[in-house]
């Protein structure tokens, strides 16, 4: 079957599969939001180790393509009160887990991370940081406007001990970037990579988006020579999510000028052949690393993981989110703080939890979760002869069947591994094993297009 062909067959709406039940399937709720904690002291006594993820929704513009959760503002007055409030969050959890945690991952996303003054950051990260033992092996990042990072918080924040910054590139030509309101410059890219490289930053990552309105095979050319030149030491190449129904300013344009399907797919063949040329690996879904790169690592040793911060080097049982909309996991159970901010300062200040939506997970869950974790990390996954007697396994691979037969995926005794070609339609791969999925397929639209 042609390329064209699978790209027509499979280019389907389907989930990113960030976790497994995906948002739209958490249906078991917890009880009471604060049974969350008993979760959360569980993970943690388990192992001590953490993740932390601190959601800092502020934008002092709209990039219209952005499906993030965020807050636009110029007001830098909300900066300190939001902090507070985080911290508040932060105790709450302290508190619950009686015990001093080992922080192996730390990253601030946002919004736009670097809308907070370095001041304000440093105040915020220090009253983390006094309460946790950093593990020796650990990953601190951070996501970088390049237009508003300074000097001041590159070196802050490397100060306070982190070692990889994600540049919000997109793409690198500035009138595309001006259709979608995003306010940068070649050189403020320019400008942030080299100084990051100068104060000491160890890896840093471009993100990239392929799918935008107008962009074409022209602008993903110049965005790899541009890679070529500068040698970011990771690449995240997005594809653009197209999701108007929920983020409304995508409406800003025509859908007339979208590339899709084999038009769209085009522009990723063309990325990941010019990134590949300049020595890069694709590692898991959409991302790119050089040798040295600790995620290229973590892929040859099998240990790279997938959760709500995306791709990484380390795995931890319990991952805490703070912040409005944050998602915290602890492996048997996911919970969702309010979206709204001022919801969520609300009822921290209240001293509650923020929970706005959870979901405990079976057994099922948990069986149909390291599968689909697997194949996003290494490309395959295997099985023991008694899971076999497991109706949601046996319902997955019938289901496989037509992708093996395409050439997706080889399926053997007791282990499936992804082709080369396979690797295109990853998300659809997972979906074979999404059970909640099949369960009560969505009746209207709720993800993005596969493809």
């Amino acid at each position: 079957m042609t390329n064209t062909t699978l790209l027509s067959k499979y280019d389907i709406a389907a989930p990113r599969y960030t976790s497994y039940p995906t948002v739209p399937y958490w249906s078991e709720p917890l009880a009471k939001p604060s049974d969350w904690l008993l979760h959360v002291q569980q993970a943690f006594h388990a192992d001590r180790a953490i993740s932390l993820y601190i959601h800092l929704p502020f934008c002092d513009s709209l990039c219209t393509y952005c499906g993030c959760n965020k807050h636009i503002t110029k007001n830098h007055a909300v900066e300190h009160p939001y902090i507070e409030t985080l911290l508040r969050e932060w105790k709450i959890y302290r508190d619950a887990m009686q015990g001093r945690p080992i922080l192996r991952e730390l990253h601030l996303g946002g919004g736009t991370p670097t809308f907070f003054s370095p001041e304000n950051l440093k105040y915020l990260l220090e009253n983390i940081l006094k309460d946790v033992d950093v593990a020796p092996q650990h990953d601190f990042g951070f996501e970088a406007h390049p237009w508003s990072t300074s000097e001041a918080h590159l070196q802050t924040l490397y100060d306070l001990g982190f070692r990889r910054v994600s540049i919000g590139v997109q793409d690198f030509d500035e009138d595309l970037m001006t259709l979608v309101n995003r306010r940068q410059t070649i050189a403020s890219v320019e400008r942030c990579t080299e100084l990051a490289r100068a104060i000491g930053y160890e890896s840093v990552n471009y993100d990239l988006i392929f799918g935008l309105p107008k962009q074409n095979l022209t602008h993903i050319r110049n965005t790899a020579a541009h890679v070529a030149r500068l040698r970011p030491d990771r690449i995240a190449f997005y594809s653009y999510a197209h999701v108007p129904w929920i983020k409304r300013s995508q409406c800003a344009y025509s859908e007339a000028d979208l590339p899709t399907g084999a038009e769209k797919r085009s522009l990723y063949e063309a990325g990941r052949a010019w990134f590949e040329s300049e020595g890069y690996v694709e590692i898991g879904m959409d991302h790119f690393a050089l040798p040295h790169d600790a995620l290229y690592k973590a892929l040859r040793n099998k240990t790279m993981h997938r959760n709500f911060m995306g791709y990484t080097p380390y795995k931890t049982r319990l991952m805490i989110g703070l912040g409005a909309s944050a998602i915290g996991d602890s492996w048997d159970a996911f919970v969702q703080n309010e979206k709204t901010i001022a919801d969520y300062q609300r009822i921290v200040n209240e001293g509650n939890l923020p929970i706005f939506r959870s979901h405990v997970l079976d057994a099922a869950d948990q069986q149909m979760r390291r599968h689909i974790l697997k194949l996003m990390t290494c490309f395959e996954t295997k099985w023991e002869a008694a899971d076999l007697q497991n109706e949601l396994l046996q319902d997955a691979l019938q289901r496989l069947e037509p992708l093996q037969a395409d050439g997706l995926v080889n399926i053997g005794a007791y282990h499936l591994t992804v082709t080369a070609q396979g690797r295109n339609f990853l998300r659809n791969i997972c979906m074979a094993f999404d059970a909640r999925y099949w369960q009560k397929q969505p009746e209207g639209r709720i993800f993005s297009q596969a493809v």
